[in-house]
């Protein structure tokens, strides 16, 4: 049985650089997306380049059978998935009462069910070996006050870095570590593919970080064991602020540095 890194979202943005990190360090890597043509592209360039295995799965995780379908098919294969990292995410745009319910689902299934599920799944063969690896990407978002865009996109990341520290409270014991990579603003497709490009453009630029750093930190982190991961100096200054100062100065503060996410 051959082990792989299985990465989700991994056909743009903080995913595809994972794969990267990973495929460096001799990783063989399943890489899983929406986008087939963009998987099939990144498989290849990956394979050439660091003379490791890939393969790669379409799937949709915003349907409820993905999660099992993914796993069926590394099951199908005999893949060994050692390293779980679950990346795949979107935000909506639009103000929480323009939204329907199924789309606040189907994002809350992409943001939460779906990580709880693959790690289910994938956790008792990780088990069984008596080791293993899960990523969670998360946000800064999951430690700072709620937004006025993206109603629930802080409220599920903050769910995932708890149910993050419920892993390793459970499973260290039996050789399985999680790690909650929780970045700030990071220069990728998320913001235009979640309408909120607008936003992220008034952003001063000292902020922004590249998808390439938060991968890098983010896997050096994960092999390591490191529980939380807030990458960069920059977003770990931040946060530390968050947890301290007052909250009607952060939002002063964020109406400058981010205007747009915190205004009514």
């Amino acid at each position: 049985m051959k082990s792989f890194a299985l990465v989700t979202g991994a056909s743009s943005g903080i995913g595809e650089q994972i794969c990267y990190s990973l495929a460096k360090r001799g990783f063989n890597i399943i890489l899983t997306s929406r986008t087939e043509t963009k998987l099939k592209t990144i498989s290849e360039k990956i394979n050439s380049k660091y003379k490791v295995e890939t393969t790669y799965f379409s799937c949709d995780l915003a349907d409820k059978d993905g999660p099992q379908n993914i796993f069926n098919f590394c099951e199908s294969k005999n893949y060994h998935v050692g390293i779980l990292v679950n990346n795949a995410g979107y935000a909506l745009p639009n103000s929480f009462e323009k939204n329907t319910v199924e789309e606040e689902e189907k994002c809350i299934r992409v943001l939460g069910t779906s990580v709880i599920s693959l790690t289910k799944l994938f956790l008792r063969n990780m088990l069984k070996k008596g080791k293993g690896k899960i990523m969670i990407v998360s946000s800064v978002a999951a430690f700072a006050p709620p937004a006025a865009i993206q109603v629930l996109y802080g409220p599920i990341k903050t769910f995932m870095n708890r149910f993050n520290e419920a892993l390793n409270i459970n499973y260290n014991s039996k050789g399985i570590t999680s790690t909650a990579l929780c970045p700030g603003y990071t220069v990728t497709n998320f913001h235009t593919a979640s309408g909120v490009q607008d936003e992220m453009d008034s952003v001063p630029q000292f902020l922004k970080k590249s998808a390439s750093r938060i991968a890098e930190e983010g896997v050096i982190g994960m092999l390591n064991g490191k529980k939380i991961i807030v990458p960069t100096k920059t977003w770990r200054v931040i946060v530390f602020l968050i947890k301290i100062v007052p909250q009607f100065i952060f939002d002063f503060l964020s109406g400058i540095l981010a205007p747009g996410r915190y205004d009514n």
